[in-house]
């Protein structure tokens, strides 16, 4: 159980350090409240898989109802992550593999991530992701969540 809860806190402490592959920004002027509407195309393709959690109540800074957790995402040609909100669950998003878009609330054009990039979801993140390339795309997703069910992606 602790070689997992390390090899967790130190994967989340090595993405702090990634900052040049925050490159999937919304472009500079495209930015704007409300530029893509909520879409209520359901989940399509996709596979997600909790690979560890931690209870953070447990931990020493005792975030009764918070769960910090690693899982793996795999978003088939075609396939899309639906609609969702951070509000309440920061993450951090590591493209594995191919290249998929995001679709964020706050930017009118789609935002292309690519392999080797982080993309960062805050309490201002509302966004769905789709796969418009050929091959799967494979996402960690790290992040922090507090509503146990809460079964967003």
């Amino acid at each position: 159980m602790f070689e997992r809860t390390f090899l967790v806190t130190t994967m989340l402490a090595g993405f702090a350090f990634i900052a040049p592959a925050f490159a999937g920004e919304c472009p500079a002027g495209q930015m704007r409240a409300d530029a893509t509407k909520p879409s209520t195309a359901a989940a399509k393709g996709v596979t997600d898989k909790v690979l560890s959690q931690i209870d953070l109540a447990d931990e020493k800074l005792a975030l009764k109802g918070h769960m910090m957790r690693v899982r793996r995402l795999e978003v088939q040609p075609g396939g899309g992550v639906p609609w969702h909100s951070h509000g309440d669950r920061p993450a951090l998003i590591y493209v594995m593999s191919g290249e998929i878009y995001e679709n964020a609330s706050n930017c009118a054009v789609p935002i292309l991530h690519k392999a080797g990039e982080v993309a960062r979801e805050t309490h201002v993140t509302s966004h769905w992701w789709q796969n418009t390339g050929k091959v799967p795309v494979v996402l960690l997703s790290f992040d922090i969540m507090h509503d146990p069910n809460d079964h967003n992606m």
